[in-house]
């Protein structure tokens, strides 16, 4: 029997009307709660026969815990897909456990592969899909309740099998060593596919008595999960009174960056874990000097989340504190953590675990008992000088300041380390991050100093370079960065790519669009109907000539630039047919798309194509890549917030952004390969007709903002 479900059963006797459970506009009471798990376990004893495994990918809210709880019940393994996951990752995943059924909101059916008609099922006031899934049978230990799928640094990713008493097992641990006193209301910020954040989260909070509030990832500033907007998660907190809340070291820091910034604090917030990487002592001095109670952990999915916690009343910021009261573990000779009843009954797929589970990771126990993790045995640096150094050590002390964002440390066999840097947002300067990185130097011995650096785009789930939970994918990222890490040793501290000239070379021409007043409002909201529909008037014609541009490009180009050319059909492929997503922009605000499409464009708009062709026909066909520069890189840093303050402030629905939204998110990705293909770049007479085109087209995009009639009077189309 469930422990959960029993004290869900409890409460609804004894306090029938506390709140259990919000979210997405619904709350509901434990009374209705244990009455909704037992409805949705008798529908699913109903329709799932056979005891397959039931996949569920749906997003977080409500109706995701009633789920679990009731797969439970219904003797059902349950199988969270995490939103992170590749289509090739999800699919690995059905077919390695034997998925029976997969569970997902409605418009996710036609995304679905190989599966017969769907059945509808109701929970609360959320409308789901129940689909079969033609997948074999495969082995799952017996007692498997849920079957967890860490998205591990390297190959597919592994069906963790585990028993509801297992998980159990931490969930009262966790409220045996923090106390029922501190339960209160719980602050979904992960995603419930993530073992932590259901286990240690909800299932602590419903032992303890407590409420736990559920929002969809993007209402709470997730919508973007490589861009998050801190400033609506902090708010989201505020508003819901949260008094605890599970996180990792990276959104820490940006809501520790927005709490110093608005010199505002999380009033009701008592307990806040932080887990999933190592955390800097530094980071956790930040929290305590703005009077956030943050608290760090370490985990693992194999021993069902949590193994070791500092709590209120036991905490050391240098250490993850004690292990819960449950676990036994010991350390080897070599500091390898070896968990001896760790919750795993086995993978999906394959025979019944064995213990002790060697974890990895290397730490140490310090004078008073507190586990201190130190790094994976497996990433372990060992320099030129013969230092064993673990790399996440000095990220960490890395992303305790402000202005980075993430951070991978080299040196294998090096003379001194180095590091991958990604700015925390797009107004961190070169300086700025150089002063971060001298203050992390000053913290650390000399043999764990940064002494090469240079700056990449972010690390993402997207280009695989991370994991679900945002861990590092090192051999892949060591692998692509190969070219830059070896640059690097050639220059003390930062090193310069070409894409990082082009950044730096034309800051004044940037700083020049940016000031048109037009970009100004924009970037507020503050503009009219009728000005967005000239915008994207004018980007139709421009767009309309991207893929025209290029194949003007490839005919002039030499035949040996075949990197270019490559890149050029890879760029035709990703951008034919963005003019049409601007025509329908522009009906669905009112516009007549008919008349743009067989319209003029304005002067100003005309001149920055028009040299576009001249350039790259007259001088050099590698010059288009400067036009691309600026046209990816100013949607990148404008497109997606400008658009969700126009729409915002317009009243306008979602289907009159396909175009700004789309790009805003894509050219992030575009950005990082044009990155990577700059530094393929050698040919110098390239180099300074790129760098040529982009300070030119600046200026004429620019122009081509100016030269759009400007009425700040909002015409809201609501």
């Amino acid at each position: 029997m469930s422990e959960v479900i029993t004290a869900i059963r409890k409460q609804a006797r004894q306090q029938p009307d506390k709140l259990a459970v919000s979210g997405a506009g619904w709350g509901c009471r434990y009374q209705e709660l244990i009455h909704t798990i037992d409805q949705t376990t008798d529908w699913l004893k109903q329709n799932c026969n056979g005891g397959q495994p039931v996949a569920i990918d749906i997003a977080n809210g409500p109706a995701w815990l009633i789920l679990d709880l009731a797969l439970y019940q219904a003797g059902l393994p349950g199988v969270p897909l995490p939103p992170f996951f590749t289509p090739l990752q999800r699919q690995y995943a059905l077919n390695d456990c034997g998925a029976g059924w997969i569970i997902t909101e409605e418009q996710k059916i036609s995304a679905i592969q190989e599966c017969k008609a769907p059945n509808k099922l109701h929970i609360g006031p959320f409308s789901l899909m129940l689909t079969p899934l033609d997948k074999p049978k495969t082995i799952i230990p017996e007692q498997t309740a849920k079957i967890t799928y860490t998205s591990g640094s390297t190959g597919n990713p592994k069906g963790v099998c585990l028993s509801q008493e297992g998980m159990e097992a931490v969930s009262l641990s966790l409220v045996d060593a923090i106390g029922k006193d501190y339960a209160g209301v719980h602050f979904s910020v992960l995603p419930l596919g993530v073992l932590l954040e259901n286990v240690a989260g909800l299932y602590t909070t419903l032992l303890a008595g407590g409420t736990c509030v559920i929002e969809s990832a993007a209402s709470i500033g997730f919508a973007h999960p490589f861009m998050p907007d801190f400033a609506l998660l902090v708010h989201s907190l505020r508003a819901a009174r949260a008094n605890s809340a599970i996180l990792v070291p990276e959104i820490l820091g940006g809501v520790l960056s927005t709490l110093e910034q608005s010199q505002k604090e999380l009033e009701d917030m008592r307990f806040i874990a932080v887990g999933g990487a190592r955390v800097s002592p530094e980071l956790l001095k930040r929290a305590e000097r703005i009077g956030l109670p943050v608290y760090q952990g370490y985990g693992l999915s194999e021993a069902a989340s949590v193994v070791a916690l500092n709590t209120p009343h036991d905490s050391d910021s240098e250490t993850t504190g004690r292990s819960l009261p449950h676990i036994r573990l010991s350390l080897d000779n070599a500091g390898e953590i070896i968990i001896h009843n760790p919750a795993i009954l086995g993978y999906a797929g394959a025979q019944t675990f064995s213990t002790p589970l060697h974890t990895g990771d290397l730490g140490h126990l310090d004078k008073n008992g507190r586990l201190v993790i130190t790094g994976r045995k497996a990433n372990t640096i060992i320099t030129g000088y013969g230092r064993n150094i673990a790399p996440e050590w000095v990220e960490s002390e890395l992303l305790a300041e402000p202005q980075i964002g993430q951070a991978l440390v080299y040196g294998e066999a090096r003379n001194a380390l180095g590091a991958l840097i990604v700015p925390s947002g797009f107004d961190i300067d070169d300086n700025a991050l150089a002063n971060a990185i001298e203050r992390v130097n000053a913290r650390l011995p000399d043999y764990a100093r940064i002494k090469h650096w240079s700056k990449t785009m972010p690390f993402t789930t997207d280009n695989a370079l991370v994991t679900g939970n945002g861990r590092l994918r090192r051999i892949q990222i060591l692998k692509e960065y190969e070219t830059v890490i070896d640059t690097s040793y050639q220059t003390q501290g930062q090193s310069l790519s070409f894409f990082e000239r082009l950044v730096k070379e034309t800051a004044l021409e940037q700083q020049m669009l940016r000031t048109v007043p037009q970009i100004i409002d924009a970037m507020k909201g503050n503009i009219s109907l009728e000005t967005y529909i000239a915008y994207l008037t004018e980007a139709y014609y421009h767009v309309r000539h991207t893929v025209p541009l290029m194949e003007c490009a490839k005919v002039h180009m030499p035949p040996e630039k075949t990197k270019l050319l490559a890149a050029l059909d890879e760029y035709i492929e990703e951008e034919t047919g963005h003019e049409e997503w601007i025509l329908n922009d522009i009906a669905n605000a009112g516009g007549d798309a008919e008349a743009v499409r067989n319209g003029q464009p304005r002067f100003a708009t005309e001149m920055m194509v028009s040299h576009a062709y001249d350039t790259i026909t007259r001088i050099n066909p590698a010059a288009f890549f400067g036009m691309v520069f600026v046209l990816e890189g100013t949607s990148t840093q404008l497109a997606t917030s400008g658009a969700e303050a126009v729409q915002k402030n317009l009243g306008l629905p979602e289907n009159c952004f396909s175009y700004l939204k789309s790009h805003g998110a894509l050219d992030l990705e575009h950005m990082k390969f044009f990155a990577n293909l700059m530094g393929e770049i050698d040919d110098p007479d390239d180099r300074e007709a790129i760098l040529h085109m982009a300070k030119n087209i600046f200026v004429l995009f620019g122009n081509m903002f100016a030269a759009i009639p400007h009425n700040v009077e909002i015409t809201n189309a609501a």
